[in-house]
């Protein structure tokens, strides 16, 4: 992560990117595993778009690191694993 931005700050600001995933068709996967999430006692729905931020911003930051485009595939498969989070 550049030294401008934490990760925080960069998966805070893209929680208005995962609320428009939430309501579009091509995304329903977001949708599915943010309904799951809110089930579980401790995770209120702020904090799982949080947690589909988080997945983002990893996404978005090895896109940069690796200079390619974005990889829904692999931001799918994050987000289907929490509340573990990517390392």
């Amino acid at each position: 992560m550049s030294d401008d931005i934490s990760a925080e700050e960069l998966s805070l600001s893209l929680i208005p990117a995962v609320e428009q995933q939430l309501e579009s068709s091509e995304t329903p996967f977001v949708k599915e595993h943010f309904d799951r999430l809110i089930q579980e006692d401790e995770i209120d729905e702020h904090e799982a778009k949080k947690m589909i931020a988080l997945c983002l911003a990893d996404e978005v930051e090895t896109m940069q690191k690796e200079q390619r485009s974005f990889n829904l595939p692999r931001y799918q498969q994050m987000v289907q694993f929490l509340p573990l989070l990517p390392e």
